[in-house]
């Protein structure tokens, strides 16, 4: 197993910078996030501030941890350990004549990457925050506190509703998308697949039912698919048919399922190390617990009141 630390340098522009292998690397011509191998005796950080140090000519002033990603190719398997980079010093330059370049993180999905950055690639788009809906018992009150939240930065937001009609739910979630697309935001709809394609919602957030009954992907790769796990078996399960990143719970013991037993930080990092994709952490979350959740593993949070109330 190589070690490999990485970096998804982010600008003020939330930008990401890329570079290019060159032709005569293992797997040259595709882009890459910038990094390379720990040496031994080095720590993964340590290795990430020498390498881009040496790679792009800049001293990292800011990181923590996003993402590690395990992967086997033909030839090698390698570990990625993955850091997000916000504040640098110097002029990042491809010292070692490899070409980079800014790209908005929606747009990482246009070039060419190595097989390992696919999860890197999801984890570089999606947010540190993911919001769940608490049930809209006024509707009215309930899209101006969805509206604030937006305002204050939310950008992926889960529509959940289980105690209204479908009728009622598919005329809120029109509300629902149109101001999430007025603000930038990602809707996901916790409901049939189709319905978010029907609606033009931003994807899906699958139940651990409706996710173990599927054998595939159930939507095209324009549009999220998330899922909600609980053990290792739904994991992985998530993983081989293809979605983008799940939520993990219940991390905490919560006021809506206080008798579950919390699965703990502990089962969280273990099933992030397990994870071929970005896992959130849910379940008794708030925004000061998102350090916690970085370290061990996950992409970020998921809550609904923990996000909804802050």
């Amino acid at each position: 197993m190589v070690q490999v630390a990485a970096a998804v340098i982010v600008d003020a522009a939330g930008r990401v910078l890329v570079a290019q292998r060159l032709p005569d690397r293992h797997q040259g011509g595709l882009w890459e996030f910038p990094g390379g191998k720990v040496e031994p005796g080095e720590t993964t950080r340590g290795a990430l501030n020498r390498e881009l140090s040496e790679e792009l000519g800049i001293v990292v002033e800011e990181a923590r941890p996003l993402i590690r990603v395990r992967h086997t190719y033909p030839d090698k398997a390698v570990q990625l350990d993955v850091w997000r980079v916000t504040q640098f010093s110097g002029r990042p330059q491809g010292r070692e004549g490899r070409p980079i370049a800014w790209v908005a993180p929606d747009d990482l999905c246009r070039r060419s990457f190595p097989a390992a950055n696919q999860p890197i690639i999801t984890a570089a788009r999606l947010p540190s925050q993911y919001l769940i809906t608490p049930e809209p018992d006024d509707r009215a009150r309930f899209c101006g506190r969805l509206k604030a939240r937006l305002a204050a930065g939310i950008s992926l937001v889960q529509l959940r509703a289980k105690t209204v009609t479908p009728a009622a739910y598919v005329q809120l979630a029109r509300e629902v998308i149109a101001l999430c697309d007025a603000s930038g935001a990602r809707l996901l709809l916790n409901g049939p697949p189709a319905l978010a394609v029907e609606l033009g919602a931003g994807g899906v957030h699958l139940t651990a039912e409706r996710l173990m009954a599927l054998t595939a992907r159930p939507l095209p790769s324009d549009r999220w698919v998330a899922a909600s796990c609980h053990n290792e078996r739904e994991l992985i399960h998530a993983g081989r048919i293809g979605v983008d990143f799940v939520v993990v719970a219940p991390v905490s013991t919560t006021a809506s399922h206080p008798a579950v037993p919390p699965l703990g930080w502990p089962e969280l990092r273990r099933l992030t190390e397990l994870a071929t994709l970005p896992v959130y952490a849910l379940g008794g979350m708030r925004r000061t617990d998102l350090p916690t959740a970085w370290e061990n593993g996950a992409q970020g949070i998921a809550a609904i009141s923990g996000l909804w109330e802050a």
